[in-house]
């Protein structure tokens, strides 16, 4: 809708859903971001996504329906071939014998609905549905007609490789899948199709004694899926690594190589790495998408009083901000998403990389190319001279790159980092046994955030549970809170694959420095300390902050206690 940006800000300015000053900010952030309006208004908490489309579904008459536990006929469904559906990005939900309805997202896009008239040859009227229940729709109604990788298994090992006409190769492009390819061509691409199904963030394919396993990481955690026959091995390996660019005859030496397909309308981004093992060659590859990126700062699971905190420090002028984590906490996704909420055209944003994960509109990123010398620390001081107002660095790795941040943060940037460690408090003691000198860490560091990902509760089978006596004596004196709260978990269904989890929100815990801790970090002092004093002047453990998402019902006391086992009482 970015081209009628103006137009809808007057639209929900007139119903009373926004200000003139808000619907003005609000097309500028679209414009500078190259977002839709109703993105930026969603994101920044404005107003909700659905009162967008109710507001502009009444302007032009029509009505706003939900997809969710809607069970449409399969009669209806192949009413609109499934790549006719996906290309206009829209489901039919009903038909009379005047019209066939559709859900689309967009109340302004006539040009759909006279395209689909048009190749249909029949009338066709339009409801509108939130964009997402449109896309998990399109997955759940179309993507059955689509091969899986245990049927094209089946048809490898019987000899056979037909393929429907409306599956992997209207789904999957920019792998060079096409009817004609070799089976192993196009089992691969359905490896890497099923996983985007189930919302996987990595695949993992390892080569065993006896077994060539496949696996996907889904919110966090492994599943194993069906695995193809060891005999597959070396052709599935050669595949992805003529895909990605990497040199098929080397099998020695770890390789990495990149993978840019498109998946059911969907730009992906496949970071590939290889490494030699005692079976063969192991590969995992990292989906990078890039829709999943442009999150704002509440739905990376901050409460209200911690979000108001964070919005603070990313918006000083200068200092350094570090957000710390073990890998794989989510520490990449805040820092962009902070580089999202502070992007103005006013602003000159450098990040410096290894690699770039995610290209950012308006943001100039360099990626960080040892082989040839251009390290953290050679990069960082030939982007000072591009006079920049703020700088993301992608991880402070050592004493060369800590002290050109540091210098960087006292001549007025605002510098943003991460750093492996496993709370907060510790940084101060990791940067100093770098050799950074207590002074500098102490007058330049604003504030440290620690994070760690914990699983959401799946919304289609949430229910309500009482906690284990087992589970109140792991939390000490903390269990004291939940005696008589109400708790919940997901019971599992088909929606979340039985886990009784869909997504994942990050725990946080936020160290502010104050001149106190500044003293204290001057006179070089231990990180238990430094912890201590923290909790009594105010600040949140990481279990704290998620036994808060506990009541709130946003996880289960079982996630949280995963993943901070190792956090005092």
């Amino acid at each position: 809708m970015t081209a009628n940006d103006e137009y809808i800000a007057e639209i929900l300015e007139s119903v009373g859903l926004i200000t003139t000053e808000q619907g003005r900010d609000a097309v500028e952030a679209a414009r500078s971001s190259q977002k839709d309006l109703v993105d930026v208004l969603d994101e920044s908490g404005v107003v909700s996504r659905l009162n967008v489309l109710k507001a502009l579904a009444n302007q032009f008459g029509m009505e706003v329906i939900s997809l969710q536990g809607q069970d449409i006929s399969q009669e209806v469904i192949d009413l609109i071939p499934g790549e006719v559906a996906r290309r206009y990005k829209v489901i039919p939900v009903y038909k009379t014998e005047a019209a066939l309805t559709v859900a689309l997202s967009d109340p302004l896009d006539v040009e759909t609905l006279d395209g689909l008239r048009y190749v249909l040859k029949r009338n066709v009227e339009g409801v509108i549905a939130p964009k997402q229940e449109i896309e998990i729709a399109l997955n759940h109604y179309y993507a059955m007609s689509a091969a899986t990788v245990e049927d094209l298994m089946q048809e490898i090992t019987e000899g056979t490789v037909a393929m429907p006409t409306s599956g992997m190769a209207d789904m999957i492009e920019g792998a060079d899948a096409t009817e004609s390819d070799a089976p192993i061509i196009k089992l691969v691409s359905l490896i890497i199709l099923e996983a985007f199904r189930n919302r996987a963030s990595d695949i993992h394919l390892e080569p065993l004694a006896k077994q060539f396993r496949v696996r996907y990481r889904i919110d966090g955690v492994l599943h194993e899926v069906e695995s193809p026959p060891k005999r597959l091995q070396s052709a599935i390996i050669s595949r992805v690594k003529i895909m990605s660019n990497m040199k098929i005859a080397e099998k020695r030496l770890p390789q990495d190589g990149r993978i840019q397909v498109n998946v059911m309308g969907r730009d992906l981004d496949l970071r590939v790495s290889s490494i030699p093992t005692n079976h063969g060659e192991s590969i995992v590859m990292r989906i990078l998408d890039k829709q999943s990126l442009m999150l704002g700062l509440p739905k990376l699971g901050f409460l209200s009083d911690d979000q108001q905190t964070f919005e603070r420090l990313i918006a000083l002028p200068d200092g350094i901000l570090l957000v710390t984590g073990p890998t794989g906490s989510g520490k990449t996704t805040t820092l962009y998403a902070c580089l999202n909420y502070i992007n103005r055209p006013d602003r000159k944003i450098i990040t410096v990389e290894d690699p770039v994960e995610y290209q950012l509109a308006g943001v100039n990123q360099v990626h960080v190319r040892s082989d040839i010398g251009l390290t953290f620390a050679a990069a960082l001081r030939s982007i000072l001279r591009q006079a920049p107002n703020i700088i993301m660095i992608g991880e402070i790795r050592d004493l060369e790159t800590a002290e050109i941040a540091i210098n960087a943060s006292l001549t007025g940037h605002l510098v943003l980092s991460t750093l492996h460690t496993n709370d907060a408090p510790s940084a101060v003691t990791r940067l100093i046994d770098m050799g950074v000198k207590p002074f500098l860490v102490a007058s330049s560091t604003r504030a440290i955030m620690a994070q760690r990902l914990v699983r959401s509760i799946c919304e289609h089978c949430r229910e309500e549970v009482k906690p284990t006596d087992a589970q109140l004596r792991l939390l000490g004196p903390a269990a004291e809170q939940l005696a008589e709260a109400k708790l919940f978990h997901g019971r599992g269904c088909n929606e979340c694959g039985l886990t009784g989890y869909r997504g994942r929100i990050g725990i946080f815990e936020v160290f502010v420095m104050n001149d106190e801790i500044r003293h204290m970090i001057f006179e070089v002092v231990g990180a238990a300390e430094l912890r201590q004093r923290a909790r009594e002047l105010g600040m949140r453990t990481l279990r704290e902050d998620g036994l808060r998402k506990v009541l709130s019902g946003a996880t289960t006391l079982e996630e949280v206690l995963r993943v901070t086992m190792g956090d005092s009482h």
